[in-house]
């Protein structure tokens, strides 16, 4: 079920998302959240970790994907070297 509910704006920017829908969407302080604006209307997406099923997926599909292109451990072990300058 959509709920909706009026709120407003400080002098500061900032608005405050009712109890209710915190509540129901599991907010807490230090939720952040992708904004989009177009035209009258706004846009807040939470921005929320990946349960740890999805990141065994997303990791599943980087090593098939990396598989396809012929990179192997020893590339990603020399690449991270590289970047913290040991090689």
């Amino acid at each position: 079920m959509t709920v909706s509910a009026t709120t407003k704006m400080s002098s500061k920017g900032q608005v405050v998302i009712p109890e209710e829908i915190r509540n129901r969407l599991g907010l807490k302080a230090g939720s952040q959240f992708v904004v989009v604006g177009e035209k009258d209307t706004v846009i807040f997406k939470a921005i929320l970790p990946p349960s740890m099923e999805e990141f065994d997926d997303l990791i599943a599909q980087a090593r098939c994907q990396a598989r396809k292109i012929g990179i192997t451990r020893s590339d990603v072990a020399e690449a991270i070297a590289r970047v913290r300058g040991y090689k």
